[in-house]
């Protein structure tokens, strides 16, 4: 296993601008590949839940938006975002749009998977709206399939914000 850390990566937000995640280092992180228009989008409104009841606690999600399962996320970064504050009131930052298999697939989702691999080893994400836990060491512990509704992940995420930072 690498000694990187999930920490070490530098990722696009949503307005194109470079974003070093170490801002990031000490909080507990929620990472999923969201898109607008899938089954699963109205977690949106779970995940922000979430967001909303543990961030002063120092927790963060980083919504990655993807287009790369049956084109569910066709939009520009400007459409994404207002799609997200105005429908969902989605106020976790999200990065630009990026790919989480294959060859342009982002170094940061490279990472994830493969300190998190799926069911059977497999690499790969499904679908939409995987969600991978990340502790305040920027070490991968957990991670979750589309179905999974994120006020599930609620005591996961406790145990990892009861943690001294």
């Amino acid at each position: 296993m690498s000694s990187q850390s999930f920490f070490d990566f530098t990722v696009k937000n949503i307005k194109e601008q470079d974003w070093n995640l170490n801002e990031l280092k000490g909080k507990v992180v929620l990472v999923v590949n969201v898109a607008s228009k899938c089954g699963f989008t109205k977690q949106y409104a779970g995940l922000e839940e979430l967001y909303q009841k543990y961030k002063d606690q120092g927790f963060v999600i980083v919504g990655a938006p993807c287009n790369q399962f049956a084109g569910q996320e066709p939009g520009t970064e400007e459409e994404i975002q207002n799609f997200c504050s105005m429908k969902w009131n989605v106020t976790f930052p999200l990065t630009s749009k990026l790919d989480v298999n294959g060859d342009k697939e982002a170094p940061i989702y490279k990472f994830l998977k493969e300190s998190q691999p799926g069911i059977f080893g497999l690499k790969r994400i499904k679908w939409n709206f995987e969600k991978f836990l990340v502790d305040r060491e920027g070490k991968v512990v957990n991670r979750y399939a589309s179905i999974t509704e994120p006020k599930s992940i609620a005591p996961d995420l406790e145990k990892l914000l009861a943690t001294p930072q």
